[in-house]
């Protein structure tokens, strides 16, 4: 797998939230802002969040990751950092 732009990675995050909850408006979400808290996502949505990305990203995501998962721009940073890094190890 190719790494991530961010430009693509903002948007598989976008797209997966918008699977969990439909009408999500990310107008009210800065890209610094808590997006849990923003759009009210539980603790059952954020899971199926974690697994979204990584089954559409091919990136593995271990509970010690979910911090770096808050905000939009840090679940960019993430992936794009961690598509790199899986990339890389490819044979």
């Amino acid at each position: 797998m190719k790494p991530l732009t961010d430009t693509e990675a903002t948007a598989v995050v976008k797209e997966s939230i918008t699977r969990i909850v439909p009408d999500a408006d990310f107008t009210l979400v800065q890209p610094d802002d808590r997006f849990r808290d923003v759009l009210e996502l539980d603790s059952l949505d954020f899971l199926t969040l974690v697994e979204l990305l990584s089954e559409r990203t091919g990136v593995r995501i271990d509970e010690e990751d979910y911090p770096e998962l808050t905000t939009l721009s840090d679940a960019t940073r993430f992936l794009v950092g961690r598509s790199k890094d899986t990339a890389g190890s490819a044979p």
